[in-house]
């Protein structure tokens, strides 16, 4: 899969632009986006209402896309990424697979704007039809809190969640750039290891990455109960532009 958002609307073969549905609704979880001069803008308006009113601590709002969808039927606990434990399904989802990869590249150019209560993400996890199949492979991860002109501490690792066996192994890594300028952020894992590179220099080497399918996610969030610097009377929006998504 390469998409360089050259076509005027998104490709629906591959994306989903909902954020984890099955806890809440298609409706409720809509991401806020633009495809424009080959550029996908997720966003976060200030209108933009809460992700799981009232069920998610701490309280966030969200636009994010997905490869992937699967949920069992409605009052389960089969599904996507639980944030809590006993969390159920509230809407029941149709099993879909834009793109699911189970080893190879994985990665993404992209420019973030970010406050110091938003954070920007590429990350990939288990398409979870089984609860062990939950390890997530994060490419990349960073924070407006973590960000100056010239500097960032960019997140990549293991989340192990329900896989037994996958070793949490979790870094936020310092780098001498600036995430409001084009960066490639990528990740390549075989069976035995995954690299993980920034703007092609290794950053991160880690054995025993997932081995079952794992689908992209790819997110902006906003928390407002944190402080924020640069909330402008609540007009900041925090913006994750991406040039270019690749899977090969």
């Amino acid at each position: 899969m390469f998409d360089d958002f050259d076509a005027p609307q998104l490709d629906r073969s591959v994306w989903l632009p909902h954020y984890l549905p099955a806890w809440s609704s298609l409706a409720e979880t809509r991401a806020s986006y633009l495809i424009h001069d080959s550029q996908l803008e997720l966003s976060i308006p200030p209108e933009q209402g809460l992700w799981c009113p009232g069920e998610h601590q701490p309280p966030l709002r969200v636009s994010g896309m997905q490869t992937g969808n699967f949920s069992g039927p409605v009052g389960s606990t089969l599904g996507q990424q639980p944030f809590r434990d006993g969390v159920t399904v509230r809407e029941g989802q149709e099993e879909f697979r834009g793109c699911l990869v189970d080893h190879g590249t994985v990665g993404m150019r992209a420019s973030l704007y970010l406050s110091a209560r938003s954070m920007a993400s590429l990350w990939l996890v288990g398409f979870e039809d089984a609860p062990e199949r939950s390890g997530e492979l994060c490419v990349m991860e960073v924070f407006g809190r973590d960000v100056g002109p010239d500097h960032a501490l960019v997140g990549m690792g293991f989340h192990a969640f329900r896989d037994p066996r996958l070793a949490e192994d979790f870094e936020r890594v310092p780098l001498p750039i600036d995430v409001t300028e084009p960066h490639a952020y990528e990740v390549h894992w075989d069976g035995d290891e995954a690299t993980f590179r920034v703007d092609g220099r290794v950053v991160r080497i880690l054995d025993a990455p997932p081995q079952y399918p794992l689908q992209l996610m790819l997110a902006v969030f906003d928390f407002p109960e944190w402080p924020d610097d640069r909330a402008q009377g609540g007009a900041f929006v925090p913006t994750l532009s991406v040039d270019r998504v690749w899977a090969n």
